[in-house]
């Protein structure tokens, strides 16, 4: 006789983290970052007449943004890699507290 495939009545199914760190909310801002400031970026360099630099007085303001933008992205990816999101042991082996309902249930 096979055994069946998947964890068994005494074994639960390894938990992932890889969807807890893609949904992660410093993801998600340093993915936005990104496009927001490759917009800005682009805007900066290739539309940006004498007339709106004269505006924002004598900035590249576009460009200055943009370039803050991604600096920022990097910040955020940087510290996802560095401390990235960590699901706490007892709540994945399913032992913390009472197990028979929700927390403070």
């Amino acid at each position: 006789m096979t055994e069946p495939e998947g964890p068994t009545a005494g074994q639960e199914a390894p938990v992932s983290t890889t969807a807890s760190r893609l949904f992660d909310l410093r993801t998600v801002l340093a993915l936005l970052f990104v496009v927001y400031g490759l917009v800005l970026l682009i805007v900066g360099l290739v539309a940006t007449d004498e007339a709106d630099i004269a505006k924002a007085g004598g900035w590249n303001i576009n460009l200055v943004t943009g370039i803050a933008m991604l600096v920022l992205a990097v910040f955020f990816i940087v510290w996802v890699r560095l401390r990235p999101v960590k699901a706490p042991v007892e709540e994945i082996e399913g032992t913390a507290g009472d197990t028979a309902g929700p927390p403070g249930h």
